[in-house]
């Protein structure tokens, strides 16, 4: 089982390999990102401007409009809040080819704490015009979506756990960026997740399960755009939703799917996540303990939006 950010640089290479169009830029956190391999075979196309991220952007934005594919990467919050201006500007507003890759989102950030812990990078991106938001879940989806988005023409977010995940697809999935994965059908409640807590969802549906509560579990894997048309089947079906997100309950994937449902098809809808919270120094499970975002928590959330319907 290979580390995301070791999928990551595996890919990027192949890609470098047979496209001259692909480059990298970072700001001084190659090696914790797992590209600083990428300096030895490509020196010309793997840059490094310190600690320096809206540089990063910048330099990328430039890169972008002389024909280059260029990723940045850097810790979640360097790579989103940090940088906005440059990435509204520099990159979404002159629609150029950039990739951002934003590593330890969340609570998965553990011991580097609040600072690192960037818990609002959905909301701050997703309100940028131009721009896709992606969170795979395993790494298959990782590699994939390290495809898929260089195939698309246009600035992309990826939204990546860092550290290692066992497989959640079987080897001959295929990803398809603008449609949410159903991977449990279900008529009493609909949950959409994304990131570390598909998992969760999934847990949590055998836990309702077994008191004789039939849940539906979406990986929304793409947050911007919504497949708004899967959503909105699926609210219609189940009458209640869930949205389970590794983020700020604010301005991230239940923000979009409730902003989606209220205007189209209003039913009751649950958050879970991050209750307006900074974060902390910590590991993972004492943190969605802390953060109510179990699979316990989950059930929780569904059962009490049945009880809205």
């Amino acid at each position: 089982m290979k580390e995301m950010r070791a999928i990551f640089a595996s890919r990027l290479a192949e890609w470098m390999r047979k496209d001259e169009r692909i480059a990298v830029v970072d700001a001084d956190l190659a090696r914790a990102n797992g590209t600083m391999g990428l300096r030895e075979e490509f020196p010309e196309r793997a840059l490094d401007v310190g600690v320096a991220e809206q540089n990063m952007a910048s330099v990328a934005a430039g890169l972008a409009s002389y024909g280059f594919i260029p990723f940045i990467s850097s810790f979640t919050p360097f790579a989103s809040r940090r940088i906005c201006d440059q990435l509204a500007i520099s990159v979404c507003y002159a629609k150029q080819n950039v990739k951002i890759v934003g590593s330890d989102p969340g609570i998965s950030a553990e011991y580097n704490g609040g600072t690192h812990m960037s818990v609002e990078d959905i909301g701050v991106l997703r309100s940028l015009p131009n721009l896709m938001i992606f969170e795979p879940v395993d790494a298959i989806q990782l590699e994939q979506g390290v495809d898929a988005v260089i195939a698309h023409d246009g600035p992309v977010y990826i939204r990546m756990f860092r550290k290692a995940l066992e497989n959640l697809y079987p080897d001959d999935y295929k990803l398809d960026l603008f449609k949410a994965d159903c991977l449990k059908p279900g008529l009493d409640v609909a949950i959409f997740a994304s990131g570390i807590m598909v998992r969760e969802a999934l847990k949590a549906a055998d836990l309702l399960a077994a008191e004789g509560i039939n849940a539906e579990v979406i990986n929304v894997h793409t947050i911007k755009p919504l497949d708004e048309e899967t959503i909105l089947a699926s609210a219609k079906k189940c009458g209640c939703v869930v949205a389970a997100e590794n983020h700020n309950i604010i301005g991230g994937l239940g923000s979009a799917v409730a902003e989606l449902l209220s205007g189209t098809y209003p039913v009751p809808v649950k958050r879970v996540g991050i209750q307006d919270h900074f974060g902390e120094v910590a590991k993972m499970p004492y943190l969605m303990e802390k953060y109510k975002m179990t699979a316990g928590d989950i059930v929780a959330a569904a059962k009490a939006a049945i009880q809205a319907k």
